[in-house]
């Protein structure tokens, strides 16, 4: 397996082959490495004779050839064997795979060196990175918690300390939605390593592995600069930058360039050579008479330190980039350096501790709004490398966010460019890609519609005389809009239930009806159910809405009370709020057309009983009467009043008693076949 990682070094430093001089014959690596393989290799120097001669040709191809696939083959065959300090060889298998970026399958080697006895502070601190990596976020706080309960190096502690802090962050990261989509390049990835893209104009300048000259000390290619046309698709859109920016036996990576399309800057290693550069540096090139220039280091970029993934400000007068060199915070840090008035490069200065940490910070990119992006390990995150946004607020203190899923994953997830405010692209070895690093495209979606729609999903039963219900079905089931236009009808099905669609901030009717059962109407309303937009992430948000609708058994003699009519006092007038209620009887006598009714009136027992009949009578007449003015045929209603002699409170004491008895109620008398 190859990836960025291994082009660029360790997992802690991201971005471009760091090689010793060739007369060494290894690759560079970086301090906090080398302290590591020291304690290794100071490990395996107290083992006896027999293990140094087992683990002499393993350790060859890890220490000096950095070739960690073959290095991890070697070392699992000697697990097998007797005599072999199964701790050493765990560990440099471990190590193997941390150095080729496979941090997850390094977890159960480091964790069977520490089982055997393993007292390398390295080993035991690189543990819960490697359970992380996995994506068990408790298992690594709880390896972290008993590295510092051990005690290890300070600088090894302090880190751990942050990130038992950082893991407790960790399942708000993973579970707070964002809007942003997220997709993988497809025209662009290959099975080589891809990532770093940068947008110029229509093209997108990227790094990647594809290219056919292979170094020896890794077995894969060298890294390249190319170019991808974004109106286009497939191969035949890719080119290579010119022969004088790539070169054949160094590693070119992560370009940017200014707004005006003029200057170049980019990340290339040293080639091995005793009089070139330990190091990774930055080079800059004039695009002048239609070509780029012959590129020349930065004046910053010094020989002993590295510097790599610069990034061009909006304005093209400063450039971030990430460098360990001195002054930093620890690890890889972000840097930036301005153009004087002179259009010189002046000081390179740190940009603080609200961006850097103990961990690395690298692949910087400014924003139009003046936002920045980079990626982190130190920082709060969802294992490896996550992509954060750096803002300041009025009073110039720096916000840092991480960018939360699906943006980043538990996998490395850098180098973001954006083509517009609401879309751009970054790097990933996530799950899912094409082959090592991909470059993948996102798209905020924030502004985009969110529709809502409804699902109400409803229940018929029927319910007999004594209030037992049972499910009904094959039973008609109408829908009204809020005009009562029938905008869709069903059957119950064998459960009795029935589906309709429903739109937003909308009133509805639905009207049930069945033989020998009063039809049933009930209002649905989707008015101010709808979420708040801020809260929807999907295009399409369905929401479901259960309704249980229950029939009464038509039967005859059966009475039912009519709530909520009311008369003045001595008057048989219909108040508005009563013909409200008599509406409802409106409804029930055109929904159930084979019924004829009794409309009775009741008083409560004060006054004169032949008064209060009297009153009784004309209070059901006038109900009546304004039930027929609505159409309904004369016949179908009798109306009779019963005065005070059917109370349903007969030791009334109460107003609350006497307004129960003053009541209109209506019972089926007739029932046409």
């Amino acid at each position: 397996m190859c990836n960025f990682y291994q082009f660029f070094g360790r997992i802690e430093f991201y971005l471009i082959c760091r090689f010793k001089l060739e007369s060494y014959n290894s690759i560079t690596l970086h301090m906090k490495q080398l302290a590591s393989l020291i304690l290794i290799a100071g490990f395996a120097i107290s083992a006896v004779s027999a293990q140094e001669k087992m683990t002499k040709a393993a350790d060859k191809l890890f220490k000096s050839k950095g070739e960690y696939q073959t290095a991890i083959q070697e070392y699992k065959q000697l697990l097998s064997k007797e005599g072999v300090k199964a701790s050493y060889v765990n560990a440099q298998i471990a190590e193997s795979y941390r150095l080729s970026n496979r941090m997850a399958e390094a977890a159960p080697f480091y964790k069977a060196a520490i089982d055997a006895g393993s007292k390398v502070d390295s080993i035991k601190f690189q543990y819960p990175f490697a359970i992380k990596a996995t994506g068990d976020y408790k298992g690594a706080s709880d390896a972290f918690a008993a590295y510092i309960a051990a005690g290890g190096r300070p600088k090894n502690m302090e880190r751990a300390t942050k990130e038992v802090e950082n893991l407790k962050t960790i399942e708000k990261i993973a579970t707070t939605r964002t809007r942003i989509e997220v997709s993988n390049l497809e025209a662009l990835n290959t099975a080589a390593a891809e990532f770093s893209p940068f947008v110029q104009d229509k093209d997108l300048i990227f790094t990647s592995s594809r290219g056919s000259t292979i170094y020896k000390a890794t077995g894969t290619p060298f890294t390249s600069l190319y170019t991808y046309k974004l109106d286009g698709s497939g191969p035949e859109s890719v080119s290579e930058l010119p022969s004088n920016i790539n070169t054949a036996n160094m590693h070119e990576a992560s370009a940017t360039i200014s707004k005006d399309g003029k200057t170049l800057v980019f990340a290339r290693s040293n080639d091995g050579s005793r009089k070139g550069p330990r190091e990774v540096g930055l080079f800059i090139s004039k695009y002048l008479d239609g070509k780029w220039s012959d590129p020349l280091p930065m004046p910053f970029s010094d020989a002993e330190n590295w510097y790599g993934s610069p990034s061009f400000a909006p304005d093209g007068k400063t450039l971030y980039f990430a460098s360990n060199r001195r002054g930093g915070k620890g690890g890889l840090d972000l840097f930036k350096s301005s153009l004087d008035a002179n259009g010189q490069w002046g000081k390179v200065t740190n940009l603080g501790e609200s961006i850097n940490t103990a961990g690395d910070e690298i692949f910087p990119y400014i924003a139009e709004d003046g936002k920045m992006f980079f990626a982190s390990d130190g920082h709060a995150g969802l294992g490896g490398l996550d992509i954060f946004e750096a803002a300041k607020d009025k009073d110039g203190n720096v916000t840092v966010k991480n960018m939360g899923v699906p943006m980043n994953s538990r996998w490395d997830d850098f180098g973001l460019a954006y083509k517009s405010p609401a879309e751009g692209f970054f790097s990933s070895n996530r799950e899912g890609g094409k082959g090592d690093d991909d470059i993948y495209y996102f798209r905020d979606t924030k502004n985009d519609p969110r529709i809502v729609k409804f699902n109400l999903e409803g229940v018929a039963f029927g319910a007999d005389d004594k209030g037992k219900q049972e499910i009904l079905s094959n039973t008609h089931v109408a829908l009204l809009d809020a005009q009562n236009k029938q905008i869709a009808e069903t059957n119950t099905d064998e459960n009795g239930m029935f589906v309709f669609n429903l739109e937003p901030s909308n009133n509805y009717t639905l009207i049930c009806d069945r033989k020998d059962f009063f039809t049933k109407r009930d209002p649905i309303s989707t008015v101010g159910k709808s979420p708040d937009p801020e809260t929807l992430f999907e295009k399409e948000t369905v929401i479901k809405l259960t309704h249980k609708i229950v029939l009464e058994k038509i039967k005859l003699e059966k009475t039912f009370v009519i709530d909520n009519i009311y008369y003045d006092v001595n008057k048989a007038d219909i108040r508005p709020d009563a013909a409200i209620e008599l509406d409802k009887i409106v409804e029930t006598l055109n929904d159930n057309p084979t019924i004829t009714i009794e409309l009775s009136s009741h008083t409560d027992s004060r006054g004169d009983d032949k008064l209060n009949m009297k009153l009784s009578q004309a209070r059901a007449e006038s109900a009546r009467a304004y039930i027929v003015s609505k159409g309904v045929v004369a016949d179908r209603i009798t109306a009779k009043g019963y005065g005070k002699t059917k109370p349903i409170i007969v030791d009334a004491a109460t107003e609350e008693d006497f307004q129960k008895n003053r009541r209109t109620e209506f019972k089926v008398t007739k029932i046409k076949k």
